[in-house]
């Protein structure tokens, strides 16, 4: 898994209704980013990517906009250890 790593983000603003996930799963799996995405309690849509790291840091750039529905506010990011993801889900 050289070259691997993984990122957890969280997008804070108008994110939720508006198919971020829907649109996070479709750029992910265009890119070949494994992971997943899930509505957060607090209105926040939370994800990890794990793939190459261009790959990866593209997801999260792509997160600071998101799909045109969407007006984010801001978008936390933290590195984690790579875990050996596989494929995309929505949660």
């Amino acid at each position: 898994m050289a070259g691997t790593v993984r990122r957890k983000v969280v997008v804070n603003g108008e994110v939720q209704g508006v198919f971020f996930r829907d649109s996070t799963e479709q750029e992910a799996r265009s890119r070949g980013v494994s992971g997943w995405v899930a509505n957060r309690d607090d209105g926040a849509v939370e994800a990890v990517f794990e793939g190459d790291s261009d790959a990866v840091e593209n997801m999260v750039e792509w997160c600071r906009s998101g799909p045109s529905s969407a007006s984010v506010d801001s978008v936390e990011s933290s590195d984690e250890e790579p875990g050996g993801l596989s494929g995309f889900e929505q949660r």
